[in-house]
């Protein structure tokens, strides 16, 4: 048995118990401590981490209750939820065994033992406490290496009302498990919002697994969604499990949904329906548990009017919408992101760069950022990078597409409201009332087109 390593901590009020354990143990692990009472255990596992704990139940003369080893145990579990406590006495029975494992406790002993036996337990509960310490450790570390990952994406600011309408979605959704769909143009942060549900939802310490799925071949689609089995195609090599199966009891996000296939569309509905996935090559079915949250950057209702995507899938992802507003949509928020992202670069390359001219954010507001707030912050980056100055000018900005020119802007009246209502009724008269195209023209969702129609009573 020397493959026994680990710390151990023996509570026994019988010392000849206590002299026992330690000759049968010392040789076989790292340290044995022992002691004769259970009032000191706390302020011990406070500074001393332990492995395995050996606790008698009876430590009032003549008890057989075991009480005292249930209080006890409650007492160490509440200090350390992960420990593992074995009970030894000399009065058992089934009842209690059960009462024991109902209670948290790992294992239990009579006395007198069988010295392999307890050696045997001994290995075992070691091994169940490496296990833990590895659950806790993949946990912490997945929790570090999402507020590493959420680094880049900091930018998911704005003060404009469809931004804000946006975060308050997100706050109510995020706390429930319901299925939600992300919709907006590319470099609109749909990501984002996927990361602040999951930081925020009751599944947070859990995994979130992403998938790109329109990076993803045809022929690997079900591998590398459901799974596979060694052996069941030439690259087979060992099995795998799915992307479903990894997130089973936390957060799947499957990004660019609407690039799926029909044929491809019908397997994601059959396993969000039945709630399993079947590997490649397997007879077995696997049950999960995944909160899932959808996003694309393409028109979903007008793909379903088309019949290029499955009504039926769409009931089952879009529980909740969430509509990212392009930035020519929020142009007030231009301002707040340059300066954001003024400050994030100007830290990161070292430069004394004070502030972005009134011409340069001139400049910004009269471009209509198709690439939304990714090219916006990458926009900036490049301009800090070739910046001499202090001040970033409208000079220091190379943008692809012209600007608006200011002829277009130009109204019998300024008031924003009445040229909005007046613009949104040339385009609609122009499609001759088609929602879809009049919404495109205007660069504009088709909900973002109903709320302002409904405001101007169009």
């Amino acid at each position: 048995m020397d493959e026994l390593k680990g710390k151990i901590l023996a509570i026994d009020d019988n010392e000849d118990i206590l002299f026992a354990l330690k000759l049968l143990l010392k040789p076989h692990v790292e340290k044995i401590t022992t002691l004769s009472t259970p009032n000191r255990v706390i302020d011990l596992l406070k500074v001393e981490d332990y492995d395995v704990i050996l606790l008698d139940m009876n430590f009032t003369k003549d008890a057989s209750s075991g009480q005292e080893g249930f209080d006890w145990l409650s007492k160490i579990l509440e200090l350390d939820k992960e420990a593992v406590v074995i009970f030894i006495t000399a009065y058992g029975d089934t009842e209690k065994a059960v009462k024991s494992l109902k209670a948290g406790a790992t294992d239990f002993i009579l006395k007198p033992w069988q010295n392999e036996k307890l050696l045997a337990t001994i290995s075992s509960a070691l091994k169940l406490r490496s296990s833990k310490k590895e659950a806790t450790m993949l946990r912490t570390s997945q929790r570090a290496i999402s507020e590493i990952a959420d680094e880049p994406f900091r930018d998911f600011i704005g003060d404009s009302p469809e931004m804000k309408e946006v975060f308050s979605t997100i706050k109510k959704v995020a706390q429930t498990d319901a299925n939600v769909l992300i919709l907006g143009e590319n470099g609109t942060g749909k990501e984002l919002v996927a990361r602040a549900i999951c930081r925020n939802s009751l599944r947070k310490d859990d995994v979130c697994v992403s998938v790109d799925l329109g990076s993803i071949a045809e022929t690997l689609f079900e591998s590398e969604l459901f799974g596979h089995m060694k052996g069941s195609f030439t690259d087979a090599k060992a099995d795998k499990p799915g992307r479903f199966e990894i997130a089973s009891g936390g957060t799947l996000f499957l990004d660019e949904i609407g690039n799926l296939s029909p044929t491809l569309q019908a397997k994601i509905l059959t396993v969000i329906e039945r709630r399993e996935v079947t590997r490649v090559g397997a007879n077995k079915s696997i049950n999960i548990d995944v909160r899932l949250i959808c996003a694309t950057n393409n028109n979903i209702y007008e793909m379903v009017d088309q019949g290029r995507f499955r009504q039926d899938l769409l009931y089952r992802i879009n529980t909740v919408e969430i509509h990212l507003p392009p930035l020519r949509e929020r142009t007030g928020d231009i301002e707040i992101l340059a300066n954001h992202f003024l400050v994030l670069y100007t830290k990161k390359y070292k430069k004394k760069i004070n502030k972005i001219s009134a011409q340069a954010h001139k400049k910004m507001s009269l471009y209509s950022w198709p690439g939304n707030v990714r090219e916006l912050q990458h926009a900036i980056e490049r301009a800090i990078i070739m910046c001499d100055t202090n001040i970033l000018d409208a000079d220091d900005f190379i943008l692809k597409q012209p600007l608006k020119k200011q002829s277009d802007l130009e109204f019998d009246t300024y008031n924003l409201d009445e040229i909005e209502r007046k613009v949104i009724t040339k385009v609609l008269k122009q499609h001759q009332g088609n929602i879809t195209k009049a919404a495109d023209d205007l660069g504009l969702t088709r909900t973002s087109l109903y709320r302002r129609m409904e405001k101007y009573e169009l």
